[in-house]
């Protein structure tokens, strides 16, 4: 009764699998119903691969729906490198019909559909750098403060990489005059599986206040032996002349499905405004 049950619901799933690949006209309609209750960002991307033209022509449509989950559904189902799906070649290599739909959405009201825009333009400048770079600039004109924080958020692997042009963009381009003083890291050897936390006081030593990004990279020992950095972003600060701020971040040790920890010396960097200056090291053991 069970390998009958196993197989008529294997037989159904393909058969249900048939009719969505090969009616879409027909039931892309119920995409917009659907991703109001559940999600189909996952769901659309066969459309998008086997009836391209037709499939942007209604997302085109919907990029204008009430819905605000209609609405981002244009957008994260479009997204070429999509988490936990198929990527979408043929957009990987010209993003220029996504693009188009990312225009109709790049002020929606909603920060949710927001987002998404922002993760899908993450997305094309990951294949295609300068184009990210053209449209954040153009993006920025006569800027609204909502679409300051879209750019920012599509230009944050960007700048993790400290890109001059995506520190540029954001108006971090030009080098900070400011001192380090006060660095603790403690405690300088911890262990697999503790916490290390580091301190440190940045000082404006210019005549002009100053605007500074301030980030952390830490470079990871591998189980090769080689070290690999990884960013952690700090904040962003105004500083006055003569002005200090403290910062302080806490980073765990901890083993996770994302990072494995080694022993030996992980070197410690402070990047300001993208430019990097040596902090300290700890001494993971």
């Amino acid at each position: 009764m069970v390998s009958i049950t196993v197989q008529l619901n294997f037989d159904y799933a393909l058969s249900f699998r048939f009719f969505l690949l090969w009616q879409p006209l027909v039931e892309t309609g119920a995409r917009s119903q659907l991703t109001q209750r559940f999600t189909a960002e996952f769901s659309i991307r066969p459309f998008l691969e086997r009836y391209p033209a037709a499939t942007l022509a209604r997302l085109q449509q919907w990029a204008s729906d009430p819905s605000p989950h209609v609405r981002r559904l244009v957008s994260e189902g479009t997204r070429p490198r999509l988490p936990w799906a198929s990527r979408l070649r043929e957009f990987q290599q010209d993003p220029r019909p996504v693009l188009a739909l990312l225009e109709l959405l790049k002020d929606d009201p909603e920060l949710y559909v927001r987002r998404s825009v922002a993760n899908n333009l993450n997305d094309i400048g990951k294949d295609h750098p300068p184009l990210l770079m053209e449209t954040a600039r153009r993006w920025m004109i006569d800027a609204t403060d909502e679409r300051r924080w879209l750019v920012r958020h599509a230009l944050r692997s960007a700048i993790k990489r400290a890109e001059p042009d995506a520190l540029a963009i954001m108006g971090f381009g030009k080098q900070a005059n400011v001192a380090i003083n006060q660095v603790k890291i403690k405690p300088e050897r911890p262990a697999i599986g503790e916490s290390i936390t580091i301190a440190f006081e940045v000082s404006n030593i210019d005549s002009q206040p100053q605007r500074v990004l301030i980030d952390l990279r830490v470079h990871f020992v591998k189980a090769n032996g080689r070290t690999s950095p990884k960013v952690f972003k700090l904040k962003t600060v105004d500083l006055a002349p003569q002005a200090s701020v403290q910062l302080e971040k806490r980073l765990s040790l901890v083993h996770m499905t994302t990072r494995k920890h080694y022993c030996g010396t992980h070197q410690i960097d402070v990047l300001l405004n993208g430019s990097a200056q040596p902090l300290g090291n700890f001494e993971l053991i």
